[in-house]
């Protein structure tokens, strides 16, 4: 009885499962993961930003046009800006470009709509190259922690002149591994808002061309009531 008391005692305990918290794994990546980790934050805050530019832009051209239009043919250009100002938009601040022209040469009211438009084009595609190059640098980070990490791996290899647990040398590995996993995931994510952002982007200045090519054309049209008061026209 004491005999079988003694082995139970000397028995070993099994060791309570190690658990691995995602910062444990990240740090296991590497100085590499920095730049990556780095990286995912300016990627999420990207697009989060211009998600949200691009929202406050939407508009209903169309919508947009006929008021503008009724304002116009009316002889009421205060009310056409006034309306604009109120609606703030890219669109409408392109037209009140425009309108803040009318009186001039149709070809500098032109030149000014089209300058306008470039620059809210300019300011709806801001940062979009910046989150184009992280879906491209991404990914090599993590494919040059790979392989710091595999070189750091066959170096210890050699140290040991060939004897090593092959355990060791697998987590080794997955370690290396790590920052290529990590690097897809981050260019991945950089990519697809990139497409995404860029769709809405490239719809909203098709309607701002549209928008004004139509508002030239409108300032192009016979005048239907001839009869127009000066004063309404400053």
């Amino acid at each position: 009885m004491m005999l079988v008391l003694l082995q139970t005692v000397a028995l070993p305990s099994e060791a309570p499962p190690s658990s691995t918290s995602f910062l444990d794994i990240l740090m296991q990546g590497g100085w590499v993961m920095i730049p990556i980790a780095l990286l995912s934050l300016l990627t999420v805050y990207l697009i989060v930003e211009r998600w949200i530019t691009v929202q406050k832009a939407k508009i209903n051209p169309q919508q947009i046009m006929d008021r503008v239009r009724s304002y116009v043919e009316a002889g009421d250009v205060r009310g056409a800006l006034a309306y604009c100002e109120a609606q703030d938009k890219p669109i409408t601040r392109i037209l009140r470009h425009g309108l803040e022209r009318l009186g001039r040469p149709i070809a500098e009211i032109r030149d000014a709509v089209e300058a306008a438009g470039k620059y809210e084009a300019f300011e709806l595609e801001k940062r979009m190259d910046v989150l184009a190059s992280i879906a491209g640098i991404a990914p090599m980070l993590g494919f040059l922690g790979t392989v710091t990490g595999m070189i750091e791996a066959f170096q210890q290899i050699q140290n040991l002149q060939g004897n090593v647990n092959p355990s060791v040398l697998a987590g080794g590995i997955w370690e290396a591994l790590l920052t290529t996993a990590f690097g897809l995931i981050v260019g991945i994510l950089a990519l697809f808002g990139h497409n995404v952002l860029l769709t809405r982007i490239n719809r909203l200045v098709n309607d701002m061309e549209r928008s004004a090519t139509d508002f030239i054309d409108l300032l192009q049209e016979p005048v239907p009531h001839p009869r127009r008061h000066p004063e309404t026209l400053l």
